[in-house]
């Protein structure tokens, strides 16, 4: 309670600080005060949007007052200045009435403008909605109850307590303050600054989610606002957008907020962008009350989101036993499937509810499959599920093989998930009896033994099972090859846990192992996944992190007992030339794709990451060693010059400093890999901001030696983006430019005088820094630039003097 007075004080006090800026800031500090939920004390104000003239107050507040306020000077109206004078009078008001009068005088005009309940009522009276239309009694006000129903004993105590806290003097600027601006706001003007988003979001929309009843009423009898107004609300962390006001209340539990909502014309069916209703946000966090009230004003129950979840499956990941068996008993569809062909059944299992599912299995729920080929049973294994994997293997329509998969299974989960040996040890050994000790007997498939994982077979005998326990590495191979086999590769959980695996490698100093592991992830994501899938980037950027880290280590003393070793170019190569393939596939699959159907932000990410690992690549180019001999230089050249003559033409931004990417890709018959408002892998390597692509830089940009090796392959140094700049200009925007930089792009033919959109060049777009302290300009200054100059400046008309190949060059300059 001492707190929010004195956060309510502070706020109160840095508004009077602000009282000169717009009406439109003075709604948000009061909005801010509402999430303190102390807005009771300032309605009366806002209740009151015609002018006070002459010193006059409302009817009401001037009812209410010991000691109506004197006239100022003059024919001034009130809220026009003399506030000094104006201070004097609530001063002598509250001087001569006292503190406690006083107070009470602030609490009668709230109750006789209808927006506090009159104590000396019974209790039992229904605190009454004003409509004009009709009446919506809410709950009766007994004991304790929240802030928002009434409580006037509570609110009062604040009011004492916010006096106490800020003194006399404070407390009437602060009073003289909010009476000041919120008394020149008309009704249009409330309207207006009602329906205004700060943030994407609308004051009836924090009202909503927050739980401010007294406000949420007040925004829509008062102000009028728009009960279908959606806006952008933050939930878990997640940002929803489009979310109106009632989903707001119906996923923060707010069942008053709710009720009065749809009383007030509030769609019972209406979605966010994601196409979630409010009785499926109310579904999610299990506000049985208010999916009770949602039904029964004709919510439907089978309205999915745009992954094809509905409310049922959403209850029982949940695991709200409830709000299942109340909309099994609505006959909901049981069996209905996702997008990806979950069931209800399948979200039951993997969030580990055994009440849940034999409830469904009640309701005749069936054992399907989804698109990865899991059952409910394999899904409960995966995700390590015991007391629902034990009470489906024993239902009789439950397969013998299906039983010894998910025994098996499940031990692979409590290997890498739960780190419980022995556990699996008995898991495995039970899926083991159950395949050789009855008929007919079901031996495991063979396949050869595969270097990654360390040329490891399946054990197929109870003795090679019990040597396990002597070799924990094996028995994690064991959990890998039983995963893979029974899973296929496409499931997501396969690659992840050799890539899981892989990085424990990494972490205990066997960076073979580690490489080895996920270039065999990699390979199978390739194989199987379409191009670009987010899986598939995330390895290509682990790789860039990992190689990243192995470089920079070279040299340095060992720290934590961890030797790091030299990293084999062959390495480097074989991820380098798998992340230009993936573009050549993204870009492939874009040919045969409706524009609007491309993933452009996947594609750029791909792009991005390739040049990455060209960054890494290239520092082994000037070292003369046998683990970088001249063949592996050639092959990196090769591979550097695949990477510029990728025929991608982005034509919108696509590089943000979050790691994130939105462009958009055209096809183009240039010969020149572009990203970022068409900027090429040149333009990259001279743009600092393109090293932020993940979690952690991976290289240093701008890169004087990738800008040489990708000038030797053919890279265009003249090449421009979007907005006309050359790789030089953007190496100008560094702060500072580095000089090396400069010198390669204009021995290679750059341009020194090249415009932009802008007529911004080169040396004008410098720092802090002086041309010919990086370069000597005579030096590369050309007398065909000097004569497109002239042909600038004095505008001469030579259009058909000179080849038309060359009309871009001299309007370049």
């Amino acid at each position: 309670m001492l707190i929010n007075a004195i956060l309510r004080a502070f706020i109160v006090h840095t508004l009077k600080r602000r009282r000169q800026r717009s009406k439109c800031t003075l709604l948000r500090a009061i909005l801010r005060m509402v999430n303190f939920r102390r807005f009771g004390h300032y309605q009366r104000y806002l209740a009151y949007p015609e002018r006070v003239i002459d010193g006059q107050l409302p009817p009401a507040a001037a009812a209410a007052a010991a000691a109506p306020l004197e006239p100022v000077r003059g024919n001034v109206p009130l809220e026009q200045g003399n506030n000094r004078r104006r201070r004097q009078q609530i001063q002598q008001r509250f001087r001569i009435v006292g503190e406690e009068e006083f107070l009470q005088q602030e609490e009668d005009i709230m109750v006789r403008n209808g927006l506090m309940r009159d104590e000396t009522k019974p209790d039992i009276e229904p605190f009454v909605v004003d409509n004009d239309d009709t009446t919506a009694p809410l709950e009766p006000v007994r004991g304790n109850v929240p802030l928002e129903q009434g409580n006037n004993r509570r609110r009062r105590q604040q009011i004492q307590q916010r006096f106490r806290i800020v003194g006399e003097e404070e407390f009437l600027q602060q009073e003289e303050d909010i009476m000041k601006w919120t008394s020149r706001l008309m009704p249009n003007d409330l309207k207006t600054l009602v329906t205004m988003k700060t943030n994407g979001v609308t004051p009836l929309l924090i009202a909503c989610r927050n739980g401010h009843f007294d406000v949420v009423q007040y925004l829509i009898k008062r102000c009028h606002a728009d009960v279908e107004q959606a806006g952008s609300v933050i939930f878990d962390g997640e940002k929803i957008e489009g979310a109106p006001p009632l989903w707001c209340a119906s996923a923060a539990g707010h069942t008053n907020i709710v009720k009065l909502l749809v009383q007030n014309g509030a769609k019972v069916n209406s979605t966010t962008k994601t196409n979630s209703t409010p009785l499926r946000a109310a579904c999610f966090d299990g506000h049985y009350e208010i999916v009770k009230y949602l039904v029964s004003q004709g919510a439907d129950i089978e309205v999915a989101n745009r992954h094809g979840h509905t409310c049922l499956m959403i209850a029982c990941y949940k695991g709200h036993y409830k709000i299942a068996q109340y909309l099994l008993s609505l006959k909901t569809d049981v069996n209905r499937r996702s997008v990806k062909g979950n069931t209800a059944l399948h979200d039951c299992a993997e969030s580990g509810s055994l009440e849940i599912l034999q409830l469904l299995l009640q309701h005749g729920a069936t054992m399907d499959v989804d698109s990865y080929g899991m059952t409910p049973l394999l899904a409960a294994s995966v995700t390590g599920h015991l007391p629902i994997v034990e009470h489906l293997i024993k239902l009789p329509f439950v397969s013998r093989q299906d039983r010894i998969a998910a025994l098996e299974l499940l031990g692979a989960t409590y290997v890498d998930k739960k780190r419980d040996m022995l556990g699996a040890l008995s898991f495995w050994k039970r899926a083991m009896e159950d395949r050789y000790n009855n008929s007919p007997v079901l031996p495991k498939p063979t396949r050869e033994p595969l270097p990654p994982y360390d040329y490891v077979q399946e054990v197929n005998n109870l003795n090679m099972l019990e040597e396990l326990v002597m070799d924990p590495d094996e028995m994690r191979m064991q959990a890998l090859l039983i995963r893979e086999r029974i899973l296929g590769p496409v499931h997501p959980d396969t690659s992840y846990y050799i890539r899981f695996r892989g990085a424990v490698y990494a972490d205990s100093g066997r960076f073979d192992r580690c490489i080895e592991l996920w270039t065999y992830a990699l390979s199978m994501q390739q194989s199987i996944l379409e191009p670009l899938n987010p899986m598939t980037q995330s390895s290509l950027l682990s790789f860039a992190e990992l190689f990243s880290y192995m470089l920079g280590e070279v040299g340095r003393p060992i720290t934590r007992g961890r030797i790091v070793p030299p990293i084999e170019t062959s390495d480097m190569l074989v991820v380098f030339k798998k992340s230009i393939r993936e573009v050549q596939l993204g870009q492939q699959m874009f040919d045969q794709m409706a524009y609007h159907e491309r993933d452009h932000g996947a594609l750029s990410r791909a792009l991005v990451i390739s040049l990455h690992l060209a960054c890494l690549l290239v520092r082994l180019l000037d070292e003369e060693d046998e683990l970088c001999t001249a063949e592996m230089k050639h092959q990196i050249l090769q591979s550097l010059y695949d990477l510029v003559s990728l025929k991608v033409r982005p034509t919108k931004d696509v590089l943000k400093q979050s790691g994130t990417f939105k462009n958009c890709f055209l096809p183009s018959t240039t010969l020149q890999i572009v990203s970022q408002t068409g900027r090429t892998a040149l333009h990259l390597a001279c743009y600092k901001d393109a090293a932020l692509v993940g979690r952690y830089p991976v290289c240093q940009l701008p890169s004087a030696r990738l800008a040489k090796a990708l000038l030797q392959v053919g890279a265009d140094p003249n090449a421009q983006d979007d907005n006309g700049n050359t790789p030089l200009h953007l190496a100008a925007q560094s702060r500072p430019c580095p000089p090396e930089l400069a010198q390669i792009l204009l021995e290679h033919g750059a341009h020194l005088d090249t415009r932009n959109v802008d007529g911004k060049t080169f040396e004008s777009l410098l720092q802090n820094q002086q041309l010919h302290e990086l370069v000597n300009p005579i030096k590369y200054t050309r007398l065909s630039c000097l004569a497109a100059r002239a042909i600038k400046r004095y505008a001469i008309d030579c259009q058909h003097e000179i080849p038309k190949c060359l009309h871009a060059f001299v309007d370049s300059h």
